[in-house]
């Protein structure tokens, strides 16, 4: 007996220590989960949610403010497609370019049928096209088609050269990182977006007024819980995800309150139009303070009353005869 007794007594011992490493772990990494929990509670999750158009699947440009990368969307609508990542990259094809050849590919497409036809029948690369003065004819028509597609390609590219839109540039400046603005999105400052199907697109000061007052005006609503205000201030994609953080939130039988935010830094990523729909993307440092209630009790259940920092990429979106709403939210790596 007295070995029965031995291994029970050993088996204790083994337990108490594993019972003693585990409760040194959740020591230990309970205030981690704890902080993770606040820094998720603001709007948006801390997930990466919402459209940027067919920029969706594009990484915006860094700035000053954000200058590292952003994290892939978590959550969105929409769906990589054919056009949307080559609607940013490639030029659009058309008219005398188009994709099907235009006039330039029909004419090319003519002279080569002519000279294979021409020797085909035995009568040399030019034979099908009448002999020598249809080859002076041709090379005539060649230079004036090249003249004439010289001039309509640096007509092309004078229209759509970007130019610096943003008050104050330097003269001469061509396109380059987007300028920052500081303490504040009322510096009067500007930019443009890039993109072949992508019209430039100017921010004025009134649209970072705007930009700074949706920052605040958002995290009131959603510490309000305040569904019918967030329709009003974001898109439907994005209110949608905020029910859901708002139902989980129910479910776990706490609000999160975020107040006292203040913008300390701001920078234009990029600014385009898409049809009738203006974008701008923009990278904010912000001040607040983000604490996690219990709904029976208000005790704190995450979070403090002290006040931290954050950095997101937000793009707004504007439709005609409306306003600036909130489109996506960017987590920063």
């Amino acid at each position: 007996m007295p070995g029965i007794w031995e291994t029970h007594m050993n088996f204790s011992q083994r337990s108490r220590s594993l019972f003693k490493t585990i409760a040194v772990v959740l020591a230990l990494a309970l205030p981690t989960a704890l902080a993770i929990s606040s820094a998720d509670a603001r709007v948006g999750g801390g997930f990466s949610s919402g459209s940027r158009g067919s920029r969706t699947y594009s990484a915006p440009p860094s700035t000053t403010t954000a200058p590292g990368s952003t994290s892939q969307f978590n959550r969105t609508y929409t769906q990589p497609g054919a056009g949307m990542n080559s609607a940013a990259t490639a030029p659009a094809r058309g008219g005398l370019f188009g994709r099907g050849g235009g006039f330039l590919g029909g004419l090319a497409a003519g002279f080569l049928g002519a000279g294979l036809l021409g020797m085909l029948f035995g009568g040399g690369l030019f034979g099908g096209l009448g002999g020598l003065s249809s080859i002076l004819g041709l090379i005539i028509q060649i230079v004036l088609v090249v003249f004439v597609v010289r001039l309509a390609m640096s007509w092309w590219q004078r229209r759509h050269t970007p130019q610096a839109a943003y008050a104050n540039a330097d003269a001469g400046a061509g396109p380059g990182p987007q300028p920052n603005y500081r303490s504040g999105l009322t510096g009067g400052l500007g930019g443009l977006g890039f993109g072949a199907n992508n019209a430039p697109l100017e921010i004025r000061p009134a649209d970072y007024e705007a930009f700074e007052r949706l920052l605040g005006e958002i995290q009131t609503a959603w510490s309000n819980e305040d569904v019918a205000k967030l329709h009003t201030l974001a898109t439907p994609e994005m209110v949608s995800y905020f029910e859901q953080d708002l139902g989980q939130n129910r479910a776990r039988n706490v609000v999160n309150k975020v107040t006292n935010v203040k913008l300390l830094q701001g920078d234009l990523a990029e600014a385009w139009r898409e049809g009738e729909t203006d974008y701008a993307t923009v990278a904010l440092r912000f001040a607040l303070t983000d604490k996690t209630l219990d709904r029976n009790t208000g005790a704190v259940v995450a979070g403090s009353e002290q006040p931290g920092e954050v950095t997101e990429v937000w793009t707004f979106a504007r439709r005609p005869g409306g306003g600036w709403e909130l489109s996506a939210i960017q987590q920063t790596n």
